[in-house]
């Protein structure tokens, strides 16, 4: 959604947006050069395009604002935060689901105040914050990766607008989406258990190390690349590095 993490991560997600045939949208600010560049180094111009947020040290909101037209253009979308490392088996998860409004849950995560948590209780979505206040049966990590429908799309934009109105620009988009989500009918929303898939979402330098060492070497496994590439760090590694 958002590519302020550096142009690898637009190398990764545009690779495996083709394989599944969607179009990609970057909706960028910072180092936008450096995302269109990467994008034009990967000829991926016919199906990434970008969106100019000139906000975009303010609140990711604004950044979901901003990209409210390509949001409601009459069909569903993906969402995704652009500082998530992922294996293209979430993103599989999400196209081939049943939902059509769909979350991704991790429940291997490590409790604290950073993680958005994702709550269950009867099959049911009953809660999606970073500060729980309900009962649940258990809960999760949002890898913040979305599946919408396009009438919760426009809900989900309406709703940003009214955060906006109210002058809430540094407030996360996810306080949007969890207020439809708490008021749309029941099973409106539902989720894929992604848990044991590696991602990582990226925010501090300590998790440019577990992604360079840990988690992209289990995604290119995965693949059936092996750990090759990672060796004395690798293009691959010195990429994410460079680009974060």
């Amino acid at each position: 959604m958002s590519s302020s993490k550096g142009s690898w991560l637009s190398l990764w997600r545009s690779k495996w947006h083709g394989f599944y045939g969607i179009g990609g949208l970057a909706g960028v600010g910072y180092h936008q050069d450096e995302i269109e560049q990467e994008i034009a180094d990967l000829c991926a111009e016919d199906f990434v395009r970008t969106v100019f947020n000139e906000s975009y040290d303010e609140g990711n909101i604004v950044t979901l604002w901003t990209l409210r037209d390509e949001l409601c253009y009459g069909g569903p979308v993906l969402l995704m935060d652009a500082d998530v490392l992922y294996d293209e088996r979430l993103v599989r998860r999400l196209v081939i689901s049943r939902h059509e409004n769909c979350l991704l849950l991790d429940r291997d995560f490590m409790p604290g105040d950073e993680p958005v948590k994702l709550c269950v209780r009867d099959g049911e979505i009953v809660e999606f914050r970073k500060w729980l206040s309900t009962e649940f049966d258990f809960c999760g990590e949002s890898v913040g990766l979305f599946r919408l429908s396009a009438r919760v799309a426009e809900k989900i934009i309406a709703q940003t607008k009214l955060y906006l109105v109210q002058g809430r620009r540094r407030d996360p988009y996810e306080e949007a989406i969890r207020d439809v989500l708490l008021t749309s009918r029941r099973r409106t929303f539902s989720f894929e258990d992604i848990t044991g898939i590696p991602w990582i979402e990226i925010d501090f330098a300590a998790d440019v190390e577990r992604a360079t060492s840990e988690i992209l070497p289990r995604i290119l496994a995965a693949e059936g690349r092996g750990s090759a590439i990672m060796r004395d760090g690798g293009e691959t590694g010195r990429s994410l590095e460079q680009g974060l």
